[in-house]
């Protein structure tokens, strides 16, 4: 009687841990988010250039923030920086509404 009581709940622990090793393999991986994105991105970036420290950490920072470069790590193209630099001092004048749109638009127009 002992012995048919061990085997029958050897026989469900093996069962048991079937089931959730099997549940754990089908488990689907998850997915990133564009931060986590930009945050693997950019450390491979920083890896493949070599960068220790503080270089490393400046790198970083302005890579999360999308400094000088788009998501994909290709550097902005002239019109690109140029609606960067446009937006950052209509933003540093606190301009909104119509005034940020012609400020906007007069100042992307200059050469």
């Amino acid at each position: 009687m002992k012995t048919t009581l061990l085997i029958t709940l050897l026989c469900g622990v093996f069962a048991a841990s079937a089931v959730s090793a099997a549940t754990t393999a089908a488990a689907p991986e998850k997915t990133l988010t564009p931060q986590q994105q930009r945050m693997s991105s950019c450390n491979q970036q920083a890896t493949a250039k070599t960068l220790k420290g503080d270089e490393r950490k400046t790198y970083m920072s302005s890579c999360l923030k999308g400094e000088g470069a788009t998501a994909d790590g290709k550097a902005l193209t002239p019109q690109q920086q140029k609606m960067k630099d446009c937006n950052a001092q209509a933003a540093q004048k606190t301009l909104t509404g119509d005034e940020r749109k012609t400020f906007m638009s007069t100042c992307l127009k200059k050469k």
